[in-house]
């Protein structure tokens, strides 16, 4: 069958002519891009962020270079009108190259630049294709190479993106935090081993794991300020080669104001273009806390096992039916599904160490599959935070009768006597409850008659088992 010419336009390169879908606003190069590169099959619009930071870097430049009289007014105008709709969540559909690409880039580079410089075509009235007057290379990409666009307008993205994901695992603190109010005064076991240790209430295992995930957003925010140091106006290798003077500087600074973001430039730009060391400590931060996220949901899994053979402590919402073939049975999904998670991350840590490595000279060629991989950690992992918080945490419930009899039987109770009795009298005293069955009231206050009755309602009070005082 045969196509329908009117239904491209003819666009060229040095490698020569390809056909152009008529109403795409990307180009023959970012065409080719698409065309080589099949790998993940997610394209880069599927992070907006990443389309929005473009917008605002390519429209710095455009106005540095407006300002430095390196680009016509008329057309700087209309390539700042054009990166305004990309700021704006406008044309996401025309970003279509895959996410990882051989180039360090440069087919996801030229793709933004030929989308604006179409769009700033059409609002000028010309048609689309006509790059002798406004050019993705000439115009778009003037005083720019991939090497340093590209990084610049990652590093605003993972800025944009971890806000999202901060905001995240505030939520999940707070909902840690309510349950630790609600849970304050349930008694529990605590254990060490997997042993019995000793008492504590069920409050302070939820505000732990608060404190926790309070702690790795500080550690984002730490990371988060090395992102703001970039080397836009370093071009190929940190010379800045085909930058005007005063170039690196102004475009920096428009870049602060457009964005509120206050970013420096680097005081090494041959450094700076080659350095991938802030993706690599952001990738350990995700990973620390993918790996802190999963040790909760494993305790969380573990202290609703059951409901009649495990330790059942907690209940969890029931979300779906767990098994084809034992009725009745509930699986504590949501956690799972957060564990898979964390060890996706854990992996794709792997991969951003593997690549920043791999950096030859002054480029790393590497750079897109740490964007696929920082963003698929952040992007995954928000989603998992805000499924634990909802579907799982804000419905927990708790078997308070149960615990409290669990701690009233256990024997690691016993350690509240040691410095009253010794260490060697209640081993002793353990040794004879494990061997015969007895309780440790029927042995201390009945049998050997070590306290008085009033003393050991008085040692074993709630108040005294959550916050211990120290007895002679």
């Amino acid at each position: 069958m045969t196509q329908n010419k009117s239904a491209f336009r003819i666009e060229k390169d040095f490698l020569g002519e390809k056909e152009v879908p008529v109403d795409a606003y990307y180009g023959v190069q970012t065409l080719r891009g698409k065309d080589n590169f099949h790998i993940t099959g997610t394209p880069m619009s599927a992070e907006p962020y990443f389309v929005k930071a473009f917008g605002y870097v390519k429209k710095a430049c455009a106005m540095a270079n407006r300002d430095l009289g390196c680009i016509d007014g008329t057309i700087a105008n209309a390539i700042i009108g054009a990166c305004d709709r990309l700021i704006a969540g406008e044309l996401r559909d025309q970003f279509v190259t895959d996410f990882i690409q051989g180039g360090a880039g440069t087919s996801t580079n030229m793709n933004a630049n030929e989308v604006i410089a179409n769009v700033a075509l059409e609002s000028l009235g010309r048609p689309l294709g006509d790059y002798d007057y406004i050019s993705p290379n000439n115009h778009v990409n003037f005083g720019q190479s991939t090497n340093d666009v590209y990084p610049t307008a990652f590093r605003l993205a993972l800025i944009l993106r971890l806000a999202s994901y901060m905001e995240a695992l505030r939520k999940l603190q707070g909902s840690f935090f309510a349950k630790a109010k609600e849970f304050e005064r349930v008694l529990k076991m605590g254990r060490t081993h997997l042993q019995d240790a000793v008492p504590m209430s069920l409050g302070q295992e939820f505000h732990g794991w608060g404190t926790t995930i309070g702690e790795e957003v500080d550690r984002i925010v730490e990371v988060r300020r090395l992102l703001h140091e970039i080397n836009l106006g370093a071009t190929a290798i940190g010379t800045t080669v085909t930058a005007a003077p005063g170039y690196p500087e102004l475009a920096t600074r428009y870049l602060s104001e457009l964005t509120g973001n206050e970013f420096i430039l680097g005081g090494d730009l041959v450094e700076a273009t080659s350095d991938t060391g802030a993706y690599v400590q952001l990738s350990g931060i995700l990973k620390r806390t993918s790996t802190k996220l999963t040790k909760i949901c494993n305790d969380i899994r573990m202290l609703a096992s059951g409901p009649r053979c495990g330790f059942n402590e907690i209940n969890l919402p029931q979300m779906q039916p767990g098994s084809s073939i034992m009725p009745g049975k509930v699986n504590p999904v949501i956690p799972e599904s957060v564990n898979q998670t964390g060890f996706l991350v854990i992996g794709l840590d792997l991969t951003v160490t593997l690549a920043a490595s791999a950096g030859q000279l002054q480029l790393n060629v590497m750079e897109p599959v740490i964007t696929f991989a920082l963003f698929t950690s952040i992007f995954t992992m928000e989603n998992a935070v805000n499924g634990l918080r909802v579907h799982c945490i804000d419905g927990i419930t708790a078997n308070a009768e149960h615990t409290r009899d669990m701690v009233l039987n256990s024997l690691g109770i016993i350690t509240v006597l040691k410095p009253s009795l010794g260490y060697m009298q209640c081993a002793e005293i353990v040794h004879e409850c494990y061997e015969t069955g007895k309780s440790l009231h029927d042995v201390v206050v009945k049998e050997r008659k070590l306290l008085t009755q009033e003393h050991w309602d008085e040692v074993f009070s709630f108040e005294n088992l959550i916050n211990p005082k120290f007895e002679k």
